[in-house]
């Protein structure tokens, strides 16, 4: 093999699952890489280059584009000393830009950094701070995010760093996919820098670690490179912890300094003045733009919040119902990181603090201010092996009913919010306006955004279930804030009361915008719902129908009030299949309950099939041009032939 071959396996460093190697094995691998990555491909960066100039930055600062116009070297790298001939994957920068686009929301990647540090709560952290800063060099926001955990040693930082690896072991942590840290942090911007200390066996240790797109980019790399560098603090003076040799540590500063926010050795250090005897501070900066050009982020509109840009309201003047609507935390948590941060979190922490931009966030739980608020129980399955817990479902009106039409369940797994809202009910459905409900649900999972659950049998029962119980609900307690009543449904889900309910009863009496369940005055009324009428003389019943049902209420067709004409008693006793025989007046009741949730289901999956056709004629347009356009290009190819 040849000298040049040999430098160029060097190069070689995988930012995989990570390794239990004991020492700092992956950092000794780390240092020798670059060693060589600066002798061969002359990476511009040295101490007295990083003190001139701005730093370099990416070309496209908008996420949804960075990943394009991707070089991608057609050499493959030699295989690594050791593998023989072994083949071995590799990671490629780009991946670092696909995988962040695991994150649609911003607020979602700031959430897995969020979780990081209360999944420290177990090693001692007692607050996390989110700020922003401004960076010297060009004058540019950052976020900070900052713990006073455990921290990372070495080998722990070189692990965080690492795709796929987690050590969370315990059922209370939130993180468990060892992907969180990487998603999130280039999600948010181009580049990271980790700064963090700890105490292990009685050895204190800080560490520096870059994740930096930017670098990658920049200087063609074709495999995902970590410049690092760790001092032992245990003495009087801090002493660089040296894997291979001094100028192996000595490159990774300089790479550091040269990619970072910082231009100067004293500058970078000066960033564990605050952490203390351990914790971690984590900064991103060359934060994404918009397709505007302006950050994602907006950190002017309130100097105590991070604000996502609202671009729906393009400074047009609303409506005051919609003005209502968006001064509710539902809509407000999706703009605003202080309300989403404040219902992240079920149970209120007793020694913890959120802290953004100075200011305390106050959690906050909906439940806890529900009126007539009952609970629920439901328990997901019992099998030969494992019986799960039975979960309480706390639901009731909101304060602002039923001027503000919210409707859903705020779903909870391991006590982090998942699907704020969940809405149940059919699209433009008016059942249920005003009820919310929260639980947590422990046994189904959730994407690795963590911002819905999978796909499963479960998720499908635990749907039906909530829509039950919300049915239940609101036909028992719809009546409180001014709706039609209606009977307790024969056979109702069991929820008992909430103690110490609010002593007073709602008089509100809704405007004639608000929908309500008044049953109509008299049959031409075409506004209201099916309603069956008994004639308890004969024993026979009477249907008349106000209004067609709810699956074909959008029709076209005029329809009329029938009545179905009595039948004799004699064939009624006969008729063992008349439904209506026999019942009484609340089983009635139960039964158009169910047909009309029914009905619901079918609209919705009508919804569903018609936006499927859509889609479906699309597609066929497109290989309809397609096939035309190829047609052409044949008969083409065809008159060329045959000039030949």
């Amino acid at each position: 093999m040849s000298p040049n071959a040999k430098n160029a396996v060097a190069n070689v460093v995988h930012l995989d699952s990570g390794s239990d190697d004991e020492d700092g094995a992956g950092g000794r691998r780390v240092f020798r890489s670059l060693a060589s990555l600066m002798e061969n491909r002359q990476i511009p960066g040295t101490v007295a280059d990083a003190t001139v100039g701005n730093r370099e930055t990416l070309e496209c600062r908008s996420f949804w584009k960075a990943g394009e116009n991707f070089v991608i070297p057609n050499v493959a790298t030699p295989t690594a000393p050791g593998l023989g001939m072994l083949e071995h994957a590799r990671v490629h920068p780009k991946f670092l830009h696909t995988n962040a686009t695991s994150h649609k929301w911003t607020f979602g990647a700031i959430a897995e950094l969020l979780d990081n540090a209360v999944d420290e709560i177990q090693n001692g952290a007692t607050f996390v701070k989110i700020d922003k800063i401004d960076i010297v060099k060009d004058n540019s926001p950052a976020l900070v995010f900052q713990d006073d955990g455990g921290g990372m040693d070495p080998d722990g930082i070189r692990k965080c760093m690492s795709l796929g690896y987690s050590s969370k072991k315990s059922n209370t942590t939130i993180g468990q996919y060892g992907n969180g840290f990487k998603t999130s942090t280039m999600r948010l911007g181009a580049d990271a820098i980790v700064f963090s200390r700890s105490i292990r066996g009685g050895k204190s240790t800080q560490s520096v670690g870059l994740l930096s797109y930017t670098f990658l980019r920049i200087t063609g790399q074709d495999e995902v490179i970590v410049p690092m560098i760790d001092m032992d603090i245990s003495k009087e003076r801090p002493q660089p912890i040296i894997y291979g040799s001094s100028e192996d540590w000595a490159t990774n500063l300089e790479i550091i300094l040269k990619w970072s926010p910082f231009s100067t050795e004293d500058e970078l250090l000066q960033q564990f003045e605050d952490i203390g005897t351990h914790g971690t501070k984590v900064i991103i900066y060359n934060l994404w733009l918009n397709e505007e050009g302006i950050y994602e982020l907006s950190f002017d509109d309130d100097d105590k919040d991070i604000r996502l840009r609202d671009e729906g309201s393009d400074g047009k003047r609303l409506h005051h119902k919609e003005l209502e609507r968006k001064s509710h935390i539902s809509y407000h948590l999706r703009y605003s990181l202080r309300a989403y941060a404040s219902m992240l979190y079920l149970k209120k922490f007793k020694n913890f603090k959120i802290i953004l931009r100075g200011v305390l966030v106050e959690q906050y739980n909906i439940a806890d201010e529900l009126r007539y608020p009952e609970i629920a129980k439901y328990k997901p399955y019992k099998t030969a092996m494992i019986e799960q817990a039975t979960t309480e479902i706390k639901l009731g009106f909101i304060k602002e009913a039923p001027k503000i039409p919210v409707c859903g369940y705020n779903v909870y797994h391991k006590n982090r919010l998942i699907r704020p809202f969940w809405k149940v009910t059919a699209e433009g459905s008016h059942l249920g306006h005003g009820v919310v409900g929260v639980l947590e649900a422990n046994f189904i999972e959730p994407l690795h955004d963590k911002q819905d659950f999978e796909s499963s049998s479960l998720v499908n029962r635990l749907e039906i279930k909530l829509k039950r119980i919300l049915n239940d609900y609101w036909y028992s307690h719809s009546h409180f804030l001014g709706y039609s009543s209606y009977r307790k449904p024969w056979g109702k889900s069991k929820m008992t009361p909430v103690p110490d309910p609010p002593p007073t009863v709602n008089t509100f009496t809704p405007p004639p915008s608000v929908n309500t369940f008044s049953p109509p005055p008299s049959p031409s009324n075409k506004a209201g719902p099916i309603i069956r009428e008994l004639s308890l003389s004969k024993g026979t019943p009477v249907l008349k129908v106000a209004v067609p049902p709810p699956h074909v209420r959008n029709s076209r067709n005029n329809f009329e009030p029938v009545e179905l004409s009595p039948q004799p008693a004699a064939a009624t006793e006969e008729d063992a299949g008349n439904n209506l025989v026999g019942k009484s007046v609340d089983e009635i009741s139960e039964e158009n309950i169910q047909l009309f949730m029914k009905c619901e289901e079918y609209r919705k999956t009508e919804n569903d099939l018609e936006q499927t056709v859509k889609n479906l004629e699309k597609e066929l347009e497109e290989a309809k041009s397609k096939c035309a356009h190829l047609a052409l290009l044949v008969d083409a190819k065809k008159m060329q032939m045959q000039l030949v």
